[in-house]
């Protein structure tokens, strides 16, 4: 929202952007404040924005097929402390996930979707 008020600004005004959509001028001026000073940034946004590269040096090095119990475990033994669950909302956040399983096959074909009653009905 803040890249839109920016972006058209100069043509219309900040206070007249601000109020058709959903946020005051003061949040604004704040976000372009924190931007400029990274140390105005609260404690957990200062913690996320140094544990990311971590995060996904951790699941790069595994080959992508770590998830977050595993980067987890593997960033505790490279002496982080981190809780789980912050590990959890920032893989979430980068959109980056582990290997999931192969859904079950039979001789190497996938499973024929059942038939039901309906189906043989003429």
């Amino acid at each position: 929202m803040v890249d839109f008020i920016e972006a058209h600004r100069d043509a219309h005004g900040i206070e007249p952007i601000c109020r058709v959509l959903p946020i005051a001028p003061s949040t604004y001026y704040d976000h372009l404040a924190k931007r400029a000073n990274p140390a105005r940034l609260s404690d957990r946004a200062r913690r996320d924005a140094a544990l990311r590269p971590e995060i996904e040096r951790v699941w790069e090095e595994n080959y992508k097929v770590y998830g977050v119990r595993k980067v987890w475990r593997q960033l505790f033994r490279e002496g982080f402390v981190v809780a789980r669950c912050t590990v959890a909302r920032l893989m979430r956040d980068m959109d980056i996930q582990g290997a999931r399983h192969c859904p079950r096959t039979n001789g190497g074909q996938y499973l024929a979707p059942r038939q039901t009653a309906s189906d043989n009905d003429p």
